[in-house]
Protein backbone atom coordinates (compact mmCIF):
# COMPACT_ATOMS: atom_id res chain seq x y z
CA UNK A 1 0.00 0.00 0.00
CA UNK A 2 2.84 2.53 1.17
CA UNK A 3 4.87 1.43 -2.22
CA UNK A 4 1.44 2.40 -4.39
CA UNK A 5 1.43 5.69 -2.57
CA UNK A 6 4.66 6.60 -2.97
CA UNK A 7 4.52 5.74 -6.59
CA UNK A 8 1.34 8.51 -6.91
CA UNK A 9 3.35 11.54 -5.03
CA UNK A 10 6.36 10.95 -6.88
CA UNK A 11 4.62 11.02 -10.93
CA UNK A 12 2.85 13.73 -9.55
CA UNK A 13 5.93 16.16 -8.32
CA UNK A 14 7.45 15.05 -11.30
CA UNK A 15 4.53 16.32 -13.49
CA UNK A 16 4.58 19.74 -11.90
CA UNK A 17 8.09 19.92 -12.13
CA UNK A 18 7.93 19.90 -16.08
CA UNK A 19 5.45 21.89 -16.22
CA UNK A 20 8.23 25.23 -15.29
CA UNK A 21 7.08 28.80 -14.35
CA UNK A 22 4.62 30.23 -16.14
CA UNK A 23 5.05 33.73 -17.84
CA UNK A 24 2.76 36.56 -16.43
CA UNK A 25 -0.82 36.83 -18.00
CA UNK A 26 -0.99 39.72 -20.68
CA UNK A 27 -4.28 42.00 -20.22
CA UNK A 28 -6.74 40.98 -23.02
CA UNK A 29 -10.34 42.50 -24.09
CA UNK A 30 -13.62 41.44 -22.40
CA UNK A 31 -15.12 38.17 -23.95
CA UNK A 32 -18.15 38.29 -25.15
CA UNK A 33 -20.53 36.02 -23.03
CA UNK A 34 -21.35 32.82 -24.84
CA UNK A 35 -25.26 33.00 -26.44
CA UNK A 36 -27.62 30.23 -25.00
CA UNK A 37 -27.59 26.82 -27.62
CA UNK A 38 -30.75 24.95 -27.80
CA UNK A 39 -30.27 21.61 -26.20
CA UNK A 40 -29.04 18.82 -27.52
CA UNK A 41 -31.46 15.73 -28.27
CA UNK A 42 -31.47 13.11 -26.17
CA UNK A 43 -29.98 10.18 -27.85
CA UNK A 44 -32.08 7.05 -27.85
CA UNK A 45 -31.53 4.60 -25.15
CA UNK A 46 -30.04 1.13 -26.54
CA UNK A 47 -31.83 -1.68 -25.66
CA UNK A 48 -30.67 -3.80 -22.63
CA UNK A 49 -31.33 -6.69 -24.24
CA UNK A 50 -29.61 -5.73 -27.46
CA UNK A 51 -30.60 -5.37 -30.68
CA UNK A 52 -33.76 -7.23 -31.70
CA UNK A 53 -33.17 -10.10 -34.39
CA UNK A 54 -34.14 -10.70 -37.88
CA UNK A 55 -36.22 -13.65 -37.83
CA UNK A 56 -36.14 -15.56 -41.05
CA UNK A 57 -39.52 -15.46 -43.52
CA UNK A 58 -41.07 -18.43 -42.20
CA UNK A 59 -41.19 -21.94 -44.11
CA UNK A 60 -44.89 -22.22 -45.73
CA UNK A 61 -46.89 -25.18 -43.93
CA UNK A 62 -49.41 -27.15 -45.32
CA UNK A 63 -51.84 -29.34 -43.15
CA UNK A 64 -51.58 -33.24 -43.96
CA UNK A 65 -54.97 -33.97 -45.40
CA UNK A 66 -56.15 -37.88 -44.58
CA UNK A 67 -57.08 -40.77 -47.50
CA UNK A 68 -61.22 -41.02 -47.21
CA UNK A 69 -62.42 -44.43 -47.44
CA UNK A 70 -65.86 -46.27 -47.17
CA UNK A 71 -66.41 -48.27 -44.05
CA UNK A 72 -68.91 -50.76 -43.35
CA UNK A 73 -72.39 -49.82 -42.90
CA UNK A 74 -72.28 -46.41 -44.06
CA UNK A 75 -69.30 -45.10 -41.95
CA UNK A 76 -66.46 -42.49 -43.66
CA UNK A 77 -62.57 -43.62 -42.49
CA UNK A 78 -60.21 -40.65 -42.33
CA UNK A 79 -56.48 -42.12 -42.31
CA UNK A 80 -53.13 -40.77 -42.14
CA UNK A 81 -50.19 -42.71 -41.93
CA UNK A 82 -47.63 -41.39 -39.87
CA UNK A 83 -44.68 -44.06 -39.14
CA UNK A 84 -42.24 -41.60 -37.34
CA UNK A 85 -44.05 -42.76 -33.82
CA UNK A 86 -45.20 -46.32 -32.62
CA UNK A 87 -48.60 -44.37 -31.73
CA UNK A 88 -51.97 -44.33 -33.07
CA UNK A 89 -54.74 -41.99 -31.98
CA UNK A 90 -58.51 -43.19 -33.24
CA UNK A 91 -61.67 -40.45 -32.95
CA UNK A 92 -65.23 -41.41 -33.83
CA UNK A 93 -67.65 -38.75 -34.44
CA UNK A 94 -71.09 -38.79 -34.94
CA UNK A 95 -73.17 -35.36 -36.15
CA UNK A 96 -75.30 -35.62 -33.01
CA UNK A 97 -74.75 -33.01 -30.04
CA UNK A 98 -76.26 -30.61 -27.10
CA UNK A 99 -78.18 -29.09 -30.41
CA UNK A 100 -80.23 -31.91 -30.98
CA UNK A 101 -81.47 -32.24 -27.48
CA UNK A 102 -84.99 -32.53 -27.72
CA UNK A 103 -87.22 -29.71 -25.63
CA UNK A 104 -87.04 -29.68 -21.60
CA UNK A 105 -84.23 -32.26 -22.06
CA UNK A 106 -81.21 -30.02 -22.20
CA UNK A 107 -77.96 -32.35 -21.73
CA UNK A 108 -79.48 -35.52 -23.02
CA UNK A 109 -76.48 -35.49 -25.90
CA UNK A 110 -74.22 -35.08 -22.74
CA UNK A 111 -75.15 -37.95 -20.51
CA UNK A 112 -76.01 -40.23 -22.99
CA UNK A 113 -72.38 -39.58 -24.00
CA UNK A 114 -70.65 -40.20 -20.33
CA UNK A 115 -72.73 -43.31 -20.46
CA UNK A 116 -71.02 -44.95 -23.07
CA UNK A 117 -67.86 -46.11 -21.10
CA UNK A 118 -69.70 -46.94 -18.16
CA UNK A 119 -69.99 -50.38 -18.83
CA UNK A 120 -69.82 -51.68 -22.87
CA UNK A 121 -69.72 -55.27 -24.72
CA UNK A 122 -68.45 -57.96 -22.02
CA UNK A 123 -66.71 -55.62 -19.83
CA UNK A 124 -68.42 -53.77 -16.89
CA UNK A 125 -67.85 -50.19 -15.44
CA UNK A 126 -64.96 -51.15 -13.87
CA UNK A 127 -63.44 -53.99 -15.68
CA UNK A 128 -62.96 -51.65 -18.80
CA UNK A 129 -61.34 -49.02 -17.37
CA UNK A 130 -58.98 -51.35 -15.90
CA UNK A 131 -58.25 -52.78 -19.33
CA UNK A 132 -57.95 -49.59 -20.77
CA UNK A 133 -55.38 -49.30 -18.06
CA UNK A 134 -53.75 -52.14 -18.37
CA UNK A 135 -52.82 -51.46 -21.92
CA UNK A 136 -51.69 -47.97 -21.23
CA UNK A 137 -54.20 -46.45 -23.23
CA UNK A 138 -56.69 -43.27 -22.98
CA UNK A 139 -59.98 -43.40 -23.97
CA UNK A 140 -62.62 -40.17 -23.62
CA UNK A 141 -65.99 -39.77 -25.02
CA UNK A 142 -67.79 -36.68 -25.05
CA UNK A 143 -70.43 -34.38 -26.62
CA UNK A 144 -70.53 -30.68 -27.71
CA UNK A 145 -73.29 -28.40 -29.71
CA UNK A 146 -72.90 -29.87 -33.15
CA UNK A 147 -71.71 -34.06 -32.31
CA UNK A 148 -70.34 -36.28 -29.89
CA UNK A 149 -66.71 -38.39 -30.04
CA UNK A 150 -65.15 -41.30 -28.91
CA UNK A 151 -61.46 -40.91 -28.89
CA UNK A 152 -58.17 -43.82 -28.03
CA UNK A 153 -54.89 -43.21 -27.80
CA UNK A 154 -52.71 -46.18 -27.49
CA UNK A 155 -49.00 -47.71 -28.40
CA UNK A 156 -49.58 -49.39 -31.65
CA UNK A 157 -48.70 -52.87 -30.27
CA UNK A 158 -51.78 -52.53 -28.25
CA UNK A 159 -54.01 -51.34 -31.11
CA UNK A 160 -55.83 -54.22 -32.20
CA UNK A 161 -57.08 -54.61 -28.26
CA UNK A 162 -57.82 -51.17 -27.04
CA UNK A 163 -59.60 -50.58 -30.96
CA UNK A 164 -62.41 -53.33 -29.66
CA UNK A 165 -62.79 -52.03 -26.47
CA UNK A 166 -63.55 -48.61 -28.14
CA UNK A 167 -65.59 -50.31 -30.78
CA UNK A 168 -67.70 -51.83 -27.67
CA UNK A 169 -68.17 -48.37 -26.34
CA UNK A 170 -69.25 -46.96 -29.55
CA UNK A 171 -71.91 -49.86 -30.70
CA UNK A 172 -72.40 -52.03 -27.91
CA UNK A 173 -72.62 -49.72 -24.61
CA UNK A 174 -74.83 -51.89 -21.90
CA UNK A 175 -76.26 -48.78 -19.97
CA UNK A 176 -76.77 -50.45 -16.80
CA UNK A 177 -79.50 -48.90 -14.43
CA UNK A 178 -76.97 -49.49 -11.64
CA UNK A 179 -74.26 -47.33 -13.33
CA UNK A 180 -77.27 -44.87 -14.62
CA UNK A 181 -78.32 -44.11 -10.75
CA UNK A 182 -74.76 -43.53 -10.10
CA UNK A 183 -73.95 -41.05 -13.19
CA UNK A 184 -76.95 -39.25 -13.40
CA UNK A 185 -76.61 -37.98 -9.36
CA UNK A 186 -73.14 -37.27 -10.26
CA UNK A 187 -74.16 -35.10 -13.32
CA UNK A 188 -76.64 -33.01 -11.42
CA UNK A 189 -74.53 -32.76 -8.66
CA UNK A 190 -72.26 -31.19 -11.22
CA UNK A 191 -75.00 -28.84 -12.43
CA UNK A 192 -76.04 -27.70 -8.79
CA UNK A 193 -72.15 -27.05 -8.18
CA UNK A 194 -71.99 -25.30 -11.88
CA UNK A 195 -73.77 -21.59 -9.87
CA UNK A 196 -71.12 -21.15 -7.87
CA UNK A 197 -68.57 -21.33 -10.72
CA UNK A 198 -68.87 -17.71 -12.44
CA UNK A 199 -66.85 -18.14 -15.12
CA UNK A 200 -68.95 -21.44 -16.40
CA UNK A 201 -72.12 -18.95 -15.48
CA UNK A 202 -70.98 -16.45 -17.52
CA UNK A 203 -70.39 -18.69 -20.67
CA UNK A 204 -73.95 -20.12 -20.05
CA UNK A 205 -76.08 -16.93 -19.78
CA UNK A 206 -73.88 -15.61 -22.70
CA UNK A 207 -75.25 -17.91 -24.83
CA UNK A 208 -78.65 -17.91 -23.44
CA UNK A 209 -79.11 -14.56 -23.66
CA UNK A 210 -77.71 -14.32 -27.62
CA UNK A 211 -79.51 -17.07 -29.05
CA UNK A 212 -82.64 -17.32 -26.46
CA UNK A 213 -83.11 -19.74 -23.60
CA UNK A 214 -83.94 -23.22 -24.36
CA UNK A 215 -82.59 -23.20 -28.09
CA UNK A 216 -80.49 -25.17 -29.86
CA UNK A 217 -77.20 -23.19 -29.22
CA UNK A 218 -79.11 -21.39 -26.55
CA UNK A 219 -78.84 -23.92 -23.65
CA UNK A 220 -75.20 -24.97 -22.12
CA UNK A 221 -73.94 -28.37 -23.00
CA UNK A 222 -73.89 -30.03 -20.10
CA UNK A 223 -77.64 -29.57 -19.63
CA UNK A 224 -79.59 -27.66 -16.83
CA UNK A 225 -80.85 -29.31 -13.60
CA UNK A 226 -84.23 -28.92 -14.00
CA UNK A 227 -84.02 -30.48 -17.13
CA UNK A 228 -81.23 -33.29 -15.38
CA UNK A 229 -84.03 -34.03 -12.51
CA UNK A 230 -86.72 -35.66 -15.41
CA UNK A 231 -84.35 -37.58 -17.82
CA UNK A 232 -84.24 -41.03 -17.44
CA UNK A 233 -82.38 -44.44 -18.98
CA UNK A 234 -84.92 -44.71 -21.89
CA UNK A 235 -84.60 -41.42 -23.05
CA UNK A 236 -80.97 -41.74 -23.19
CA UNK A 237 -80.91 -45.73 -24.83
CA UNK A 238 -83.44 -43.52 -27.36
CA UNK A 239 -81.15 -40.61 -28.05
CA UNK A 240 -78.14 -43.33 -28.38
CA UNK A 241 -80.20 -44.93 -30.77
CA UNK A 242 -80.88 -42.22 -32.82
CA UNK A 243 -77.73 -40.55 -32.57
CA UNK A 244 -75.06 -43.13 -32.87
CA UNK A 245 -74.85 -44.32 -35.98
CA UNK A 246 -72.90 -46.21 -38.35
CA UNK A 247 -73.67 -43.91 -41.58
CA UNK A 248 -73.65 -40.50 -39.59
CA UNK A 249 -70.29 -41.30 -38.70
CA UNK A 250 -66.56 -40.40 -39.27
CA UNK A 251 -63.69 -42.61 -37.74
CA UNK A 252 -60.69 -40.33 -38.02
CA UNK A 253 -56.98 -42.93 -37.94
CA UNK A 254 -53.54 -41.22 -37.18
CA UNK A 255 -50.69 -42.67 -37.08
CA UNK A 256 -48.47 -45.66 -37.46
CA UNK A 257 -50.64 -47.93 -39.11
CA UNK A 258 -51.25 -48.92 -42.79
CA UNK A 259 -54.62 -49.18 -44.45
CA UNK A 260 -54.89 -52.47 -44.63
CA UNK A 261 -54.63 -52.62 -40.87
CA UNK A 262 -57.34 -49.89 -39.89
CA UNK A 263 -59.71 -51.45 -42.56
CA UNK A 264 -59.47 -54.94 -40.99
CA UNK A 265 -59.93 -53.73 -37.45
CA UNK A 266 -62.71 -51.48 -38.58
CA UNK A 267 -64.52 -54.42 -40.33
CA UNK A 268 -64.01 -57.08 -37.24
CA UNK A 269 -64.54 -55.00 -34.59
CA UNK A 270 -67.75 -52.75 -36.08
CA UNK A 271 -68.89 -55.17 -38.90
CA UNK A 272 -71.88 -55.75 -36.68
CA UNK A 273 -72.70 -51.84 -36.08
CA UNK A 274 -75.92 -51.14 -37.93
CA UNK A 275 -78.16 -48.41 -38.19
CA UNK A 276 -81.69 -49.33 -36.72
CA UNK A 277 -84.78 -46.75 -36.50
CA UNK A 278 -85.01 -43.18 -37.94
CA UNK A 279 -81.77 -41.33 -37.31
CA UNK A 280 -81.88 -37.52 -35.17
CA UNK A 281 -82.58 -34.67 -37.32
CA UNK A 282 -79.97 -34.43 -39.71
CA UNK A 283 -77.43 -31.22 -38.74
CA UNK A 284 -78.53 -27.60 -40.87
CA UNK A 285 -75.80 -26.23 -42.12
CA UNK A 286 -77.42 -22.70 -42.59
CA UNK A 287 -75.15 -20.22 -43.36
CA UNK A 288 -72.21 -22.93 -43.62
CA UNK A 289 -71.69 -22.97 -47.14
CA UNK A 290 -69.94 -19.78 -49.24
CA UNK A 291 -72.06 -16.97 -49.91
CA UNK A 292 -73.57 -17.71 -46.42
CA UNK A 293 -75.97 -14.94 -44.69
CA UNK A 294 -74.07 -12.30 -43.03
CA UNK A 295 -73.86 -11.90 -39.42
CA UNK A 296 -77.41 -11.94 -37.85
CA UNK A 297 -79.21 -13.92 -40.27
CA UNK A 298 -79.91 -17.57 -40.38
CA UNK A 299 -80.04 -18.39 -36.39
CA UNK A 300 -80.20 -21.47 -35.60
CA UNK A 301 -83.78 -22.14 -34.16
CA UNK A 302 -84.07 -19.03 -32.09
CA UNK A 303 -87.68 -18.15 -31.16
CA UNK A 304 -88.60 -15.07 -33.92
CA UNK A 305 -89.48 -13.08 -31.50
CA UNK A 306 -85.89 -13.10 -29.64
CA UNK A 307 -83.92 -9.69 -28.75
CA UNK A 308 -80.90 -10.47 -26.85
CA UNK A 309 -81.19 -7.70 -23.85
CA UNK A 310 -78.50 -5.10 -23.87
CA UNK A 311 -77.08 -5.68 -20.62
CA UNK A 312 -77.88 -8.67 -17.69
CA UNK A 313 -76.16 -8.87 -14.55
CA UNK A 314 -76.23 -12.33 -12.50
CA UNK A 315 -76.15 -11.28 -8.73
CA UNK A 316 -72.99 -12.64 -6.40
CA UNK A 317 -73.41 -11.02 -3.50
CA UNK A 318 -69.95 -9.94 -1.94
CA UNK A 319 -67.90 -11.83 -4.49
CA UNK A 320 -64.64 -10.02 -4.36
CA UNK A 321 -64.79 -10.18 -8.53
CA UNK A 322 -66.72 -9.59 -11.44
CA UNK A 323 -66.58 -11.88 -14.82
CA UNK A 324 -67.38 -9.34 -17.62
CA UNK A 325 -68.71 -10.63 -21.27
CA UNK A 326 -69.42 -8.95 -24.25
CA UNK A 327 -71.00 -10.93 -26.41
CA UNK A 328 -72.64 -10.72 -30.32
CA UNK A 329 -73.42 -13.05 -32.96
CA UNK A 330 -70.97 -14.79 -35.54
CA UNK A 331 -70.53 -16.28 -38.39
CA UNK A 332 -70.64 -20.25 -39.17
CA UNK A 333 -67.95 -22.65 -39.42
CA UNK A 334 -67.75 -22.97 -42.96
CA UNK A 335 -68.80 -19.62 -43.53
CA UNK A 336 -65.78 -18.24 -45.89
CA UNK A 337 -65.20 -15.49 -43.86
CA UNK A 338 -64.42 -16.74 -40.46
CA UNK A 339 -60.68 -17.60 -41.03
CA UNK A 340 -60.07 -14.19 -41.80
CA UNK A 341 -61.87 -13.49 -38.61
CA UNK A 342 -59.69 -15.36 -36.56
CA UNK A 343 -56.91 -13.06 -37.24
CA UNK A 344 -58.52 -9.87 -36.10
CA UNK A 345 -59.13 -11.69 -32.67
CA UNK A 346 -55.84 -12.96 -32.85
CA UNK A 347 -54.85 -9.54 -32.55
CA UNK A 348 -58.21 -8.60 -30.45
CA UNK A 349 -58.00 -10.90 -28.00
CA UNK A 350 -56.76 -14.32 -29.52
CA UNK A 351 -53.14 -14.41 -27.89
CA UNK A 352 -51.13 -12.91 -24.67
CA UNK A 353 -49.75 -10.34 -26.49
CA UNK A 354 -53.27 -9.24 -27.47
CA UNK A 355 -54.91 -5.85 -27.21
CA UNK A 356 -57.73 -6.87 -24.69
CA UNK A 357 -55.13 -8.91 -22.74
CA UNK A 358 -52.41 -5.95 -22.50
CA UNK A 359 -55.08 -3.55 -21.49
CA UNK A 360 -57.13 -5.12 -18.89
CA UNK A 361 -53.59 -7.29 -17.69
CA UNK A 362 -50.92 -5.47 -18.54
CA UNK A 363 -51.26 -1.86 -18.03
CA UNK A 364 -54.19 -1.55 -15.60
CA UNK A 365 -53.83 -4.66 -13.22
CA UNK A 366 -57.11 -5.11 -13.01
CA UNK A 367 -57.37 -9.12 -14.32
CA UNK A 368 -55.28 -12.07 -14.74
CA UNK A 369 -56.23 -12.36 -18.21
CA UNK A 370 -58.99 -11.49 -20.63
CA UNK A 371 -59.36 -12.82 -24.37
CA UNK A 372 -62.03 -13.23 -27.03
CA UNK A 373 -62.72 -15.88 -29.41
CA UNK A 374 -64.74 -16.60 -32.17
CA UNK A 375 -67.08 -19.55 -31.72
CA UNK A 376 -67.36 -22.86 -34.17
CA UNK A 377 -70.55 -23.63 -35.22
CA UNK A 378 -72.32 -25.49 -37.54
CA UNK A 379 -74.28 -22.71 -38.03
CA UNK A 380 -74.08 -19.16 -36.76
CA UNK A 381 -71.28 -19.06 -34.02
CA UNK A 382 -70.93 -16.30 -32.17
CA UNK A 383 -68.28 -13.70 -30.82
CA UNK A 384 -67.26 -13.17 -27.10
CA UNK A 385 -64.79 -11.30 -25.05
CA UNK A 386 -64.40 -12.02 -21.33
CA UNK A 387 -62.41 -11.19 -18.14
CA UNK A 388 -62.45 -11.68 -14.73
CA UNK A 389 -61.59 -8.74 -13.04
CA UNK A 390 -61.28 -7.00 -9.22
CA UNK A 391 -65.03 -5.85 -8.60
CA UNK A 392 -64.27 -2.65 -7.83
CA UNK A 393 -62.70 -2.61 -11.08
CA UNK A 394 -66.03 -3.62 -12.84
CA UNK A 395 -67.06 -0.35 -14.63
CA UNK A 396 -63.68 0.85 -15.65
CA UNK A 397 -62.85 -2.57 -16.99
CA UNK A 398 -66.11 -2.86 -19.15
CA UNK A 399 -65.42 0.63 -20.05
CA UNK A 400 -61.67 -0.12 -21.69
CA UNK A 401 -62.74 -3.87 -23.16
CA UNK A 402 -66.21 -2.00 -25.17
CA UNK A 403 -62.90 0.82 -26.16
CA UNK A 404 -60.60 -1.80 -27.72
CA UNK A 405 -63.49 -3.70 -29.43
CA UNK A 406 -64.74 -0.16 -31.12
CA UNK A 407 -61.39 1.07 -32.04
CA UNK A 408 -61.05 -2.90 -33.66
CA UNK A 409 -64.17 -2.29 -35.39
CA UNK A 410 -62.94 1.09 -36.62
CA UNK A 411 -59.84 0.99 -37.67
CA UNK A 412 -58.55 -2.56 -37.90
CA UNK A 413 -55.18 -4.50 -37.49
CA UNK A 414 -52.30 -2.54 -37.67
CA UNK A 415 -49.28 -3.51 -40.18
CA UNK A 416 -47.27 -4.47 -37.38
CA UNK A 417 -50.00 -6.66 -36.10
CA UNK A 418 -50.95 -8.42 -39.27
CA UNK A 419 -47.04 -9.88 -39.81
CA UNK A 420 -47.13 -11.07 -35.53
CA UNK A 421 -50.73 -12.89 -36.27
CA UNK A 422 -49.71 -14.50 -39.49
CA UNK A 423 -46.92 -15.74 -37.95
CA UNK A 424 -48.31 -16.87 -34.89
CA UNK A 425 -51.29 -18.77 -37.58
CA UNK A 426 -48.50 -20.35 -38.80
CA UNK A 427 -47.22 -21.55 -35.50
CA UNK A 428 -50.51 -22.51 -34.24
CA UNK A 429 -51.50 -24.66 -37.27
CA UNK A 430 -48.53 -26.61 -36.36
CA UNK A 431 -48.82 -27.39 -33.11
CA UNK A 432 -52.37 -28.38 -34.09
CA UNK A 433 -51.12 -31.29 -36.44
CA UNK A 434 -48.23 -31.97 -34.05
CA UNK A 435 -48.82 -34.91 -32.48
CA UNK A 436 -51.44 -38.05 -33.65
CA UNK A 437 -53.18 -37.21 -30.44
CA UNK A 438 -54.00 -33.72 -31.87
CA UNK A 439 -54.11 -34.43 -35.42
CA UNK A 440 -57.23 -37.15 -34.74
CA UNK A 441 -59.20 -34.49 -32.39
CA UNK A 442 -58.84 -31.55 -35.21
CA UNK A 443 -60.01 -34.02 -37.77
CA UNK A 444 -63.23 -35.03 -35.73
CA UNK A 445 -63.80 -31.19 -35.46
CA UNK A 446 -64.13 -30.89 -38.74
CA UNK A 447 -66.08 -34.10 -39.00
CA UNK A 448 -68.15 -32.42 -36.57
CA UNK A 449 -68.76 -28.90 -38.33
CA UNK A 450 -69.32 -30.58 -41.13
CA UNK A 451 -66.35 -29.38 -43.19
CA UNK A 452 -64.32 -31.52 -45.43
CA UNK A 453 -60.74 -32.97 -44.40
CA UNK A 454 -58.92 -30.44 -46.60
CA UNK A 455 -60.39 -27.19 -44.99
CA UNK A 456 -57.44 -26.36 -42.59
CA UNK A 457 -54.96 -26.00 -45.87
CA UNK A 458 -57.36 -23.94 -47.77
CA UNK A 459 -58.17 -21.37 -44.60
CA UNK A 460 -54.53 -21.28 -43.79
CA UNK A 461 -53.50 -20.06 -47.39
CA UNK A 462 -56.17 -17.45 -47.15
CA UNK A 463 -55.23 -16.67 -43.69
CA UNK A 464 -51.87 -15.80 -45.45
CA UNK A 465 -53.03 -14.23 -48.43
CA UNK A 466 -54.77 -11.22 -45.87
CA UNK A 467 -54.81 -7.53 -46.54
CA UNK A 468 -55.13 -4.65 -44.36
CA UNK A 469 -58.10 -3.52 -46.12
CA UNK A 470 -59.86 -6.54 -46.34
CA UNK A 471 -59.41 -7.16 -42.59
CA UNK A 472 -60.30 -3.87 -41.52
CA UNK A 473 -63.78 -4.62 -43.37
CA UNK A 474 -64.17 -7.64 -41.61
CA UNK A 475 -63.33 -6.11 -37.92
CA UNK A 476 -66.56 -4.37 -38.18
CA UNK A 477 -67.79 -8.00 -36.73
CA UNK A 478 -66.04 -7.60 -33.34
CA UNK A 479 -68.61 -3.57 -33.00
CA UNK A 480 -69.93 -3.65 -29.78
CA UNK A 481 -72.90 -1.77 -30.56
CA UNK A 482 -75.30 -4.27 -30.96
CA UNK A 483 -73.85 -6.56 -28.60
CA UNK A 484 -75.15 -7.97 -25.30
CA UNK A 485 -73.14 -7.16 -22.01
CA UNK A 486 -72.85 -9.75 -19.07
CA UNK A 487 -71.82 -9.14 -15.80
CA UNK A 488 -71.61 -11.87 -13.03
CA UNK A 489 -70.79 -10.22 -10.02
CA UNK A 490 -71.99 -8.72 -6.55
CA UNK A 491 -74.64 -6.18 -7.74
CA UNK A 492 -74.61 -3.63 -5.00
CA UNK A 493 -71.05 -2.78 -5.61
CA UNK A 494 -70.96 -3.07 -9.34
CA UNK A 495 -74.17 -1.09 -10.16
CA UNK A 496 -73.32 2.28 -9.73
CA UNK A 497 -69.97 1.57 -11.93
CA UNK A 498 -72.18 -0.02 -14.53
CA UNK A 499 -74.88 3.22 -14.25
CA UNK A 500 -71.68 5.35 -14.23
CA UNK A 501 -70.42 4.22 -17.60
CA UNK A 502 -73.18 4.99 -19.30
CA UNK A 503 -75.12 1.54 -19.21
CA UNK A 504 -78.36 2.20 -17.58
CA UNK A 505 -80.18 -0.66 -15.92
CA UNK A 506 -79.59 -3.83 -16.33
CA UNK A 507 -81.90 -6.99 -16.62
CA UNK A 508 -81.32 -9.61 -13.84
CA UNK A 509 -80.78 -13.28 -14.81
CA UNK A 510 -79.83 -16.32 -12.89
CA UNK A 511 -77.07 -19.24 -12.78
CA UNK A 512 -79.01 -21.14 -15.03
CA UNK A 513 -79.66 -18.72 -17.77
CA UNK A 514 -83.15 -17.49 -16.99
CA UNK A 515 -84.56 -14.22 -16.64
CA UNK A 516 -86.08 -13.35 -13.19
CA UNK A 517 -89.01 -12.16 -13.52
CA UNK A 518 -89.65 -8.94 -11.15
CA UNK A 519 -92.16 -9.28 -8.99
CA UNK A 520 -95.09 -7.54 -9.20
CA UNK A 521 -96.47 -4.58 -6.52
CA UNK A 522 -99.89 -6.21 -5.09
Amino acid sequence: MRARHAGAIIALLAAAAGCGPKAPAQPTARAEAPRPTAPAAAAPQADPLGPRPELPKPKPFAPPAPVVLDGPNGTKVWLLERHTLPIVSVSVTVASGSADDPKGAAGLAHITASMLDEGAGKRSAIELSSAINDLGATLSVGARADGSVASLSVLKKNFDKAFSILADVVARPRFEPKEWQRVSALWQNDLRKRGDDPTRVSSLVSTAALYGPGTPYGHPVEGLLADAKTIGLPAVKAFYKAAWRPDRAVIAVVGDITRDEVMQAISRDLGAWSAKGAPAAAPSTKGAAAGAAQPGQGAPAAAPSWKPPRLVLVDRPGAPQSVIAVVREGVAAGDPRRPLLQLVNTALGGSFTSRLNQNLREDHGWSYGAASAFTEARQQGAFVARASVVAEATGPALKEMLGELARMADSGLTRDELAKVQAQDRADLVSTYETANRTALRYATLARLGLPETFDAAASQSRQQATLAGLAELARAVDPKSATIVVVGPQQEILPQLKAIGLGEPEAWDVEGQPIQAKKAP
